[in-house]
């Protein structure tokens, strides 16, 4: 067993032969960056000051070379080898997060329901005790039993005292297990879910005004963040505002209109980026948020996507005032394959 400690809190937790560095935080409460957990994206990267460990395989996009020379590492793939390991993250507090993540935690699929063009919606209930997580965070789900890889998807309600999960599953082009959940999961089925993961879940506390920014399927998270915000009475305007390629791909219109109506402090807007519509405004967010709003300073922004749309969020948020330590972003990665790292780059 061996021990990690965190920099410059102190703190420590323990973390056993086969759990990764990630896991044991998680486990401890402790929210560190993540998304794709395989070594491709980067957001687990933190600086390791004391300590081996096996790095095992990650993609040289998202630890590169230098940054390994540097002391660097991604903590979603990488195992302690020696008894104490020390590594740079966080404040001073540290103060723990997130609900320790469960692993085959099972649940029987109650509904499945089409939302949009290539989307599905999935709602699932636990069969034992249900799955603890802030909204905005994900599960994963898959088979690799049966060769269907598991793969993330955030969660779009609000936690529920029968402790159901929403799912909104978009078929991706040669996704495996989008392609399973599409044409053969079906209702009644059993199936194994793992999590929650991730940090997409801003400050519960927040008393200022919010705007949501949500593409494609991002707009699951945004929509537990959402329902959350809305059923504690926050007092604060909460705009949200989904880009969409047609009206076709623009679904949740109408639980959106029910929020409308229902609380005074709410509103949306849908955008199409590839057709023009009657009802809907048109173009890219960075095109339509200068026109809604000459100064976001005093905002808290989540945006959730694609890393491109995400990415153009932040940087259009900025150009408007947004503070950087207010905007929340959750990239939706497309799963890749890691590569092995060479020999000399394993063992640290």
């Amino acid at each position: 067993m061996a021990r990690v400690t965190i920099q410059p809190s102190g703190k420590s937790v323990e973390c056993s032969g086969s759990d990764t560095v990630l896991m044991a935080l998680e486990k401890a409460g402790y929210a560190l960056p993540n998304n794709c957990r395989a070594g491709a994206c980067g957001e687990c990267k933190v600086k390791v000051l004391e300590g081996q460990y096996d790095q095992g395989m990650v993609l040289d996009m998202a630890l590169s070379p230098e940054e390994r020379k540097q002391g660097f590492g991604l903590m979603c793939m990488a195992k302690p080898i020696s008894d104490e390991m020390v590594i740079e993250w966080g404040t001073a507090d540290a103060r723990p997060k997130l609900f320790p993540p469960r692993e085959n935690a099972l649940f029987v699929v109650i509904d499945k329901r089409p939302m949009a063009a290539r989307a599905l919606e999935l709602h699932l209930r636990p069969v034992g005790q249900p799955i603890r997580y802030w909204p905005g965070q994900y599960v994963t789900v898959g088979d690799p039993r049966a060769g269907i890889p598991m793969r993330a998807y955030s969660i779009s309600n609000a936690p529920r005292a029968d402790g159901e999960l929403v799912l909104h599953v978009a078929r991706a082009d040669g996704g495996v297990t989008s392609a399973w959940v599409h044409d053969q999961l079906a209702v009644g089925d059993s199936i194994k879910i793992n999590g929650a993961y991730g940090t997409f879940i801003g400050d519960p506390a927040v008393e200022t005004p919010i705007l949501c920014l949500a593409a494609g399927t991002g707009l699951a998270p945004i929509m537990a963040l959402t329902e959350t915000a809305l059923r504690r009475g926050f007092r604060k305007p909460v705009m949200l505002v989904l880009s969409a390629r047609t009206e076709a791909d623009a679904y949740a219109r109408g639980m959106m209109a029910w929020w409308r109506t229902k609380h005074r402090n709410f509103d949306y807007k849908v955008t199409l980026t590839r057709e023009k519509r009657e009802g809907f405004e048109h173009g890219r967010v960075d095109v339509l948020l200068p026109k809604m709003f000459a100064d976001l300073s005093k905002h808290t922004i989540f945006a959730a996507g694609s890393p491109e749309f995400t990415a153009t969020c932040v940087e259009t948020c900025k150009r408007l005032g947004a503070s950087a330590d207010m905007i929340y972003t959750e990239g939706f990665f497309v799963q890749q394959q890691p590569t092995v790292a060479d020999a000399d780059h394993l063992l640290k």
